[in-house]
């Protein structure tokens, strides 16, 4: 028991510790991508390049009212209503949430066998794993800097 506590223990702190720097990148990528498509002029509104294409779609389409705005347009048709609806939203409930908080001993240290283990579940080779290990743990490090060692995850 005590082994597999420990082994389950430590890969998941290797998941959380790769989970770290991934979701960083996937962030700024995500930020960067309408910035750079948004930076393109396609003058005629299409482009056939020798390597690449992009074209300009303009496409009509409903879209369903967010929940602020339709609260909003039935407060102004029901008003005295509204203030019940707007009153049942604002009302808070009290929640019992379970984490699990986890972390290494000031001492200690994962293994390398621990984070290609993870990289191996995601589904990357060997040596795909220990290519991306290095740069994946330089960037885990210096976030890590910035961060309490004490994480913590919600288990229900």
């Amino acid at each position: 028991m005590e082994n597999t506590t420990e082994s389950q223990l430590l890969e998941l702190i290797a998941a959380d510790r790769l989970d770290i720097p991934v979701s960083s990148l996937s962030g700024k990528l995500k930020r960067m991508k309408p910035k750079l498509a948004d930076a393109i002029e396609l003058p005629t509104g299409r482009y056939e390049g020798k390597r690449v294409y992009a074209r300009i779609e303009i496409e009509d389409r409903l879209k369903a009212r967010t929940m602020s705005e339709a609260v909003g347009e039935f407060c102004e048709t029901y008003p005295s209503q509204g203030q019940v609806l707007t009153q049942m939203i604002e009302d808070k409930r009290a929640v019992k949430e379970t984490y699990l908080h986890f972390g290494m001993h000031e001492s200690c240290r994962l293994t390398a066998d621990g984070y290609l283990g993870v990289m191996a579940n995601l589904g990357f080779s060997e040596s795909q794993a220990r290519t991306l290990y290095e740069p994946l743990m330089d960037a885990s490090r210096r976030i890590a800097r910035k961060r309490d060692e004490e994480r913590s995850i919600l288990i229900g």
